[in-house]
C-alpha cells in the first residue's frame, strides 16, 4: 500500500511515527551525568535519534523513568534511517536487593515478632 503513496505523505507518516515513539517511550540511558532518551530496545541493543545520540561506548545504565532496569556494556553503533543503533556486549538486569549466597524460602516471614 505504501507504494501508492506520494513521497511527501510517506515522509510525513514516518516523522509522525517517530514522534509518537519519542512521546511514548520512557526508556533512557544514563552515561555519567548525561541522560539520553531511547526510542526502542530489543534483546541485543537499543536505538536513539541520530541527532540527539552521542557515540556511546562502555558502561551505561538503562532506566524506565525513575526505575533502574539494566546495566550494559555498549560496544558498537551505526546509523540507519535517522536512528543511531547501539549493540550490547553484555547487559544485566538490575538487582532489587543485595546478592545472597543461600536460597530464600518462599514462605519465609517478612520479619520476626518477639514476645515481651
Amino acid at each position: 500500500m505504501s507504494d501508492f503513496l506520494p513521497e511527501a505523505v510517506r515522509k510525513g507518516l514516518e516523522e509522525a511515527r517517530r514522534a509518537a515513539e519519542r512521546r511514548s517511550s520512557r526508556l533512557c540511558v544514563h552515561d555519567g551525568d548525561e541522560v539520553y532518551r531511547i526510542n526502542r530496545m530489543w534483546d541485543t541493543g537499543f536505538a536513539m535519534d541520530a541527532e540527539a545520540a552521542p557515540k556511546l561506548r562502555g558502561h551505561v545504565k538503562i532506566y524506565d523513568g525513575p526505575k533502574y532496569l539494566y546495566q550494559a556494556l555498549v560496544f558498537q553503533s551505526r546509523e540507519e534511517e535517522g536512528e543511531r543503533l547501539f549493540e550490547y556486549k553484555w547487559h544485566q538486569a538490575a538487582l532489587d536487593g543485595p546478592p545472597v549466597d543461600f536460597v530464600r524460602s518462599i514462605d519465609a516471614p517478612a520479619g520476626l515478632i518477639t514476645k515481651r
